[in-house]
């Protein structure tokens, strides 16, 4: 496979996610690039540096975890904070059918005049990162929670998979502002993500644990600790531009870090920037408010608004057919 330059500049595997499987170590894992879906989620936006670097880092976390999981419709991460940047919410929608891409929104909520020159990690403080995974219609939906720890959101996601599932988990990223030839600066953003082959389905229901946070070194032993840590030396020699770069393609890199693991590919899932919000969707929302509720809610235009937080689509509705008794009129 070669660099494929495309239509304003874009690469052939960007905005893509390759699933893998070392046969030899009993490991599975992920390549994601990331392009265009952060330039959606961003561009929607005026963040700060800081809380850019978070929003591209939780939106590749997203698409690494979210291929992994037999998905029929959503999974969610988030984190919740004390510090300056209070939360930041990413939502992964399946494929709706075969061949289609899946789709990632994400958001951030923060206080301007609390960020510093600090590293993006400083930016949020006690707090908790959160797992969500929504089945749809008739499912129990499924959550799982770590505190915020170990100097990133990808050392939280790891320790979440520890923790909560008893998966011993590893990721490895790269993300930032990237420029060219006749191309604006923007941001890309690549990773690598493995995992131990479970010996029970990956997201069965588990207690909260014990207290302390469980690492993924505590979960392998014998054979499976060999291997574990054989692949995670290879993985830590991956460099940056060969993760967010234009000329090492996932195969090639799989290929260089692992060779010797016989590492066997799969079909690269298509992922793009994409909101689920509708006027419908607002209009639920509203129906748990009375007439007099709505009243307050009414512009001096006369108009009831509504901003989706996710892509920034505004709803401006007719007052008279929102709310449960526009419902109970049959209108709306």
């Amino acid at each position: 496979m070669t660099s494929t330059a495309q239509p304003g500049n874009k690469i052939a595997w960007d905005d893509s996610v390759l699933p893998f499987q070392l046969d030899h170590s009993n490991i599975r894992g992920r390549v994601a690039r990331l392009d265009g879906v952060l330039d959606g989620v961003l561009s929607q936006h005026n963040y700060p540096p800081q809380v850019e670097a978070l929003v591209a880092e939780m939106a590749l976390l997203t698409a690494l975890i979210g291929q992994t999981i037999k998905l029929r419709w959503k999974l969610s991460l988030q984190v919740q904070s004390k510090g300056a940047v209070r939360m930041i919410a990413t939502d992964y929608y399946a494929p709706d059918a075969d061949g289609k891409s899946a789709r990632i929104r994400a958001y951030a909520s923060f206080d301007k005049d609390r960020l510093t020159d600090a590293a993006p990690f400083e930016q949020v403080g006690e707090g908790y990162f959160a797992i969500m995974i929504d089945q749809g219609k008739g499912m129990t939906p499924y959550q799982g929670i770590t505190p915020l720890t170990g100097g990133s959101l990808a050392a939280c996601a790891q320790a979440y998979f520890a923790q909560s599932e008893q998966l011993p988990t590893r990721f490895s990223l790269s993300f930032g502002r990237s420029s060219g030839p006749a191309e604006a600066e923007h941001w890309r953003a690549g990773g690598v993500m493995l995992q131990h082959m479970p010996k029970a389905s990956p997201f069965a229901a588990k207690g909260e644990g014990s207290g302390e946070v469980l690492q993924a070194r505590d979960l392998v032993h014998g054979e499976d600790e060999e291997n574990w840590n054989r692949v995670n030396i290879l993985l830590d020699t991956v460099e940056d531009l060969e993760l967010i770069g234009p000329s090492v393609p996932p195969t090639d890199l799989l290929l260089r870090l692992f060779h010797e693991e016989q590492p066997r590919v799969f079909d690269a899932q298509a992922v793009r920037f994409g909101c689920s919000c509708s006027e419908d969707k607002v209009r639920q929302s509203l129906s748990i408010y009375s007439a007099r509720d709505i009243e307050k809610m009414t512009t001096e235009d006369g108009l009831v608004t509504a901003d989706c937080q996710f892509c920034g689509a505004h709803y401006e509705l007719d007052p008279s057919t929102v709310g449960f008794e526009a419902e109970e009129r049959g209108e709306g």
